[in-house]
């Protein structure tokens, strides 16, 4: 495996800034005040951009280097879903203030935990890529993205569920399903990560 440390040193600020934005989503769904709730989605519209630069310095990278860690494929991918992942927390947190909703809503909040620990998880696998020392612990957390995915679907049709039997306004219906459906592909996004470093895993390990 060739030793060229720019992609494992961009994917690795890739996956932080993956993993704040878990955690600043999390905080977006805890503030009920919209005033207060401004700033915390306006710091997820700035790491969103902050991502947008890491991908785009890779896409770089890969144009510019003939030798890579692995395969130029894998490597687009992998930058694609990771900032996936991010376009959708960015657009759970932007839609909750488009549309003046309250999070205090058990699912949003199920939702975004479990976003945040499929970020967390990913996080790990990606920093496991730099030397592949510890395939274990990569795969236990791919393992768990899988799992947390999983919760998310049963999270969302239980959702969807209780809003159509509580819910009489029209509106709100509309407003919350719309979130829950950008919140339950977030989680999708980060399986679709756990399978390329997996598939990574398989060719190099």
């Amino acid at each position: 495996m060739p030793k060229n440390k720019v992609f494992y040193e961009l994917f690795e600020q890739v996956a932080d800034t993956v993993y704040d934005m878990g955690v600043q989503l999390k905080k977006v769904v805890s503030e009920p005040d919209r005033d207060k709730r401004a700033p915390l989605i306006k710091q997820v519209e700035d790491l969103e951009h902050k991502n947008d630069d890491h991908t785009h310095r890779i896409f770089t990278e890969l144009g510019r280097n003939f030798i890579t860690p692995f395969d130029r494929e894998d490597i687009h991918y992998l930058a694609t879903a990771l900032d996936d992942i991010c376009d959708y927390i960015y657009s759970s947190a932007k839609k909750i203030n488009f549309y003046n909703l309250n999070p205090n809503d058990s699912g949003i909040q199920k939702m975004a935990d479990l976003i945040e620990q499929g970020c967390k998880e990913i996080k790990i696998a990606v920093y496991g890529l730099r030397d592949m020392n510890n395939l274990r612990q990569m795969t236990e957390a791919l393992v768990k993205v899988n799992s947390i995915e999983n919760q998310a679907d049963d999270v969302f049709d239980m959702s969807i569920e209780l809003l159509f039997d509580t819910e009489n306004d029209a509106k709100e219906v509309i407003k919350k399903r719309e979130i829950y459906q950008v919140m339950e592909v977030a989680t999708d996004k980060c399986e679709d990560a756990a399978n390329v470093i997996e598939s990574i895993i398989i060719k190099y390990a």
